[in-house]
């Protein structure tokens, strides 16, 4: 792939050692440093103190293999970005779209798996990409996008919009899928790895929905108003640091920044917040608290289990497509305080289990697909959150199309004619 070899000039570094495996041995432990704290509190949280308190050696040693913080958060996306693409090194070769994902997933479920047993470096989460100073910005991700292209042409050739559309749907909601893996692997033990790579393939490959199933959701009522939850003062800070997390992350959504786009001054926002981590504390539960709603909502609706879960499904994928409240995308959960982060990460798998026993309803019931319910609520989770990327792509289709086009990839499967 282009790009794969030539990670750009800017983050070279001491070229006459580089040669010696000690310096290849430094660098590489440097690199993992990084990525753990990078994974922990972002690159914002990221220093070269605690990079190098981590691998033994002084500040100034660091800096002799890389000479900004932006330099080493740079590679250590670079890094995984490498590992992302090497997914794609065997699946590129097989013969049909199928064969392409199941290859693709597979290899993320082994990546995994030697991430663990530390035979291969970890991966850093890409979304602080988007914070990062210019060039390394449009460097990273313009390789990004290159990989994005590549697993896109897995699908077949689109013959008109309809079908390019669709191709990008499958695209990022496969990627997403395998972004969210950490978030509930951790939960399995290695030997169950197998069985879990086989569940998410064929979730992908089928759906939720049975074969005879047909798309009429029925959208629930409005989630709750950020004013409704804060008063107008704090409900416009909830939207508006919704809205720059989700778009420039947590480091890019300053609090000048959401000042004035409320065109408050500082003084304002500190008037009704103490800190910005309150701020998007109370995002998250705003947003938790909304997904909640609607799955009630959803639960209570007439019909049977699959309408209740495609309504649901539906419902917030519209949310995210079309609301100037969107859901928080869980980027921002790493700028979270480690003692806070893990009550949100459990009601994070609370609305999942809810989601599960609602797949658990429809399989009994009989009018949804038996899939592995665990699997399937978690890839519902990670379509959810994702689709708050495609806001852009979504604007250019009818209302309706695009939430189904995007919901399709769970209902009816990667593959399937509709």
């Amino acid at each position: 792939m282009a790009g794969t070899a030539n990670v750009m000039s800017i983050i070279e570094e001491a070229p006459l050692p580089s040669s010696t495996d000690r310096f290849q041995e430094k660098r590489e432990r440097i690199l993992d440093a990084a990525t753990q704290l990078i994974n922990l509190h972002g690159v914002k949280g990221m220093t070269f103190v605690d990079v190098a308190k981590l691998v033994n050696l002084n500040t100034t040693s660091i800096t002799y293999y890389f000479k900004r913080k932006e330099q080493l958060a740079a590679a250590v996306m670079h890094r995984s970005i490498e590992q992302m693409e090497d997914l794609l090194a065997d699946a590129e070769n097989a013969r049909t779209s199928r064969e392409k994902v199941a290859s693709y997933i597979s290899a993320s479920f082994d990546l995994h798996a030697r991430i663990r047993r530390k035979e291969a470096p970890p991966m850093a989460h890409l979304s602080d990409i988007r914070t990062l100073e210019m060039p390394f910005r449009k460097e990273l991700s313009d390789r990004y996008i290159e990989f994005f292209r590549t697993l896109r042409s897995f699908f077949s050739d689109p013959i008109n919009d309809t079908q390019k559309a669709l191709g990008v749907a499958r695209a990022h909601a496969l990627i997403e899928s395998v972004f969210w893996l950490p978030a509930w692997i951790t939960q399995y033990s290695i030997s169950d790895f197998d069985r879990l790579n086989s569940r998410l393939f064929e979730l992908f490959d089928k759906g939720i929905a049975k074969v005879n199933a047909v798309w009429l959701p029925a959208l629930l009522p409005a989630p709750v108003s950020p004013e409704a939850i804060g008063g107008e003062m704090t409900g416009n800070f909830l939207r508006a640091a919704t809205q720059l997390i989700n778009e420039r992350g947590y480091r890019g959504a300053s609090v000048n920044r959401i000042a004035k786009k409320l065109s408050v001054t500082k003084g304002s926002f500190y008037h009704h917040l103490d800190r910005k981590d309150d701020l998007v504390l109370e995002c998250f539960r705003a947003s938790y608290n909304r997904i909640s709603n609607i799955q009630r909502e959803a639960i209570m609706s007439e019909g049977d289990c699959w309408r209740r879960v495609s309504s649901a499904v539906a419902t917030l994928v519209d949310v995210q497509f079309n609301s100037d409240f969107p859901l928080l995308r869980t980027t921002a959960l790493h700028a979270l305080p480690t003692e806070i982060r893990s009550t949100v990460i459990d009601r994070s798998n609370r609305i999942a289990r809810r989601f599960a026993g609602m797949l658990i309803d429809g399989i009994a019931e009989g009018s949804m697909r038996p899939v592995d319910p665990l699997v399937a609520s978690q890839t519902i989770m990670s379509t959810l959150n994702g689709a708050y990327e495609l806001r852009k792509w979504a604007s250019g289709l009818p209302h309706e199309q695009a939430a189904k086009m995007y919901a399709s990839t769970i209902a009816f499967g990667l593959f399937a004619d509709r």
